[in-house]
């Protein structure tokens, strides 16, 4: 009898950290756009400068994107019942989707369900790249189910962003604001 195993992931954006070069992400934004237009897989160089910039060194201050990602994954992680649990980055930070979903794998997991903060539709991240490369991962792990628990129900979104304007509506009536 086959064992299940479930995973999660949570797909953040990522951000640059302070103190990366400019220069840096220029160039491999540029390398992205030429390769996305040329529609041919990333180069030697671009591969490179992606590493570079992912494995670039942060911190609470100088990636609070990453640390706020973090916090949220660990509240997420405390109502998911034992799931095996791995945070991703779409870009700059690592570790990328492919790299998390290898790790659950390698951990057991057998039913992986990803989810992102990219709520609203229209995002080439959450609508385009990350339904690609599950796509892409499917054939290499046959045996591994697959899930994205996406789009959204936007009514449970906007209630949840009513839900924290009446939390700050009330604050400012009452004078806590």
């Amino acid at each position: 009898m086959a064992t299940y195993q479930h995973g999660v992931i949570l797909v953040g954006h990522g951000g640059i950290p302070k103190g990366c070069p400019s220069e840096l992400i220029t160039k491999l934004k540029r390398l992205e756009g030429q390769r996305r237009a040329a529609k041919l897989p990333p180069s030697a160089e671009e591969l490179e400068l992606d590493a570079k910039v992912r494995q670039w060194p942060r911190t609470a201050e100088t990636d609070p994107y990453q640390a706020g990602l973090e916090q949220v994954a660990a509240r997420l992680r405390a109502q998911l019942n034992g799931a095996l649990f791995a945070v991703a980055y779409n870009e700059f930070c690592a570790p990328t989707l492919e790299e998390s979903v290898e790790s659950l794998i390698k951990q057991g997991a057998t039913h992986i369900t990803v989810t992102t903060t990219m709520f609203t539709p229209g995002g080439s991240h959450s609508e385009v790249e990350i339904p690609e490369i599950l796509d892409q991962l499917r054939p290499q792990y046959p045996e591994v189910e697959l899930r994205y628990a996406w789009p959204f129900d936007l009514d449970s979104v906007a209630n949840t962003l009513a839900e924290q304007v009446r939390r700050f509506s009330e604050a400012v009536s009452i004078g806590k604001a």
